[in-house]
């Protein structure tokens, strides 16, 4: 009952601060965009779009969430609430994911895109790791500046490889990489029992290490959780 009550709310603050209408309008220009290239693009396009925006656009929105709260004093209140971290990680998450899903599934439907059953799972994890990398950058920064700079590097390890391995750029040995998993999983491609479990690691990792920050956070702005 109280993950349920995090994940409303949490979907309650993102569709006050326009979240939704952002995601919305740029899937219809994304939409627009996908119809304006030639049908042999469309699907190479919309993998693009799909790690991009709902995939990681999740670490941008993560960030601003919780400088959002920490603005409110959000964490202050957390920190001497029943809540858990773990529960506030996988309401956080999970909301940016819903969203994550809805617009990756409508943009590979417009783009003609098979094996759906492989892309919203690899949109699932994108956007698990994407979010949790914008929980870990937001908890240790106190303003926007601090996080943009937090982020370009973060941009550059996941998407330049990416994109790369997509067009067939990077090495073989290089699909176990976890963003080239994603992508591939995101085009509909199968990846490498060696990549998923290579993905599966850093997402455990990136989960425990994000709790740990949450934690530190926390017991900064509003003292020890008992």
């Amino acid at each position: 009952m109280r993950l349920k009550g995090l994940f409303l709310s949490d979907m309650r603050f993102q569709a006050k601060y326009g979240f939704y209408f952002l995601y919305a309008f740029l899937t219809v220009i994304y939409i627009a965009v996908l119809f304006a290239l030639p049908e042999t693009w469309r699907e190479k396009a919309a993998a693009i779009f799909i790690f991009s925006d709902p995939a990681a656009m999740g670490l941008f929105f993560m960030g601003a969430i919780v400088l959002l709260e920490k603005s409110q004093h959000t964490p202050c209140a957390l920190a001497v609430s029943p809540v858990r971290a773990g529960e506030y990680l996988a309401a956080k998450v999970g909301s940016l994911t819903v969203i994550s899903l809805a617009v990756a599934a409508v943009l590979a439907l417009a783009a003609g895109v098979g094996n759906l059953h492989i892309v919203l799972p690899g949109t699932v994890l994108s956007s698990a790791v994407f979010s949790l990398l914008g929980m870990i950058a937001a908890t240790k920064i106190a303003s926007l500046n601090q996080f943009i700079l937090w982020t370009i590097p973060i941009e550059t390890a996941c998407f330049v490889p990416a994109v790369l391995h997509l067009f067939g750029v990077t090495p073989a040995w290089f699909r176990h990489y976890p963003a080239n998993v994603c992508m591939d999983m995101i085009s509909g491609r199968i990846p490498s029992a060696a990549g998923i479990l290579a993905a599966a690691a850093v997402t455990a990792v990136l989960l425990l290490y994000s709790r740990k920050c949450v934690l530190k956070m926390w017991d900064s702005m509003g003292g020890s959780k008992i």
